[in-house]
């Protein structure tokens, strides 16, 4: 068992928190000249993947509830990424779609951000090996809060 008196700095929830501010500041300075947030770009990920998605199917996706997910929709659509439109058959329901600009921009948009991985200077395993390892813990950790109802 790893013992639970630590340092700060040997505390791996608070090395994966550091990491993913620095993640939110690079990727934020690389979105900056598209008027992009860092997680405006995980929608656009998401759209980009699936196209014309309701508000509740894209936040499953990228793990925002509604309440985040709909200022920000938005504020995206109001910068011209996104369409948001009331579905007739349940106006309760708001389906998104990416605006020809968003289609256009994303070689663009993911050319920069890719710099920013590049500028890790990791290798192609490296990379991979990191991401499934956050993936599998962040999948245990989901089956802890999902088991014990967080």
């Amino acid at each position: 068992m790893i013992s639970a008196k630590r340092l700060l700095d040997e505390q791996l929830c608070f090395s994966i928190y550091k990491a993913s501010k620095q993640f939110t500041k690079m990727y934020g300075a690389a979105l900056e000249p598209f008027g992009l947030t860092y997680t405006q770009y995980i929608v656009l990920l998401a759209l980009w993947e699936t196209n014309n998605q309701t508000v509740t199917t894209l936040g499953k996706m990228v793990d925002l509830d509604s309440g985040t997910l709909t200022p920000l929709l938005k504020r995206m659509e109001s910068s011209g990424y996104v369409v948001r439109v009331r579905l007739p058959e349940d106006e309760r329901k708001v389906s998104i779609s990416l605006t020809p600009k968003a289609i256009q921009l994303e070689t663009e948009i993911n050319h920069q951000v890719s710099g920013c991985i590049d500028q890790l200077r990791i290798d192609q395993q490296t990379y991979t090996t990191l991401l499934e390892e956050v993936n599998l813990l962040t999948k245990k950790i989901g089956g802890i809060i999902h088991e014990k109802n967080l």
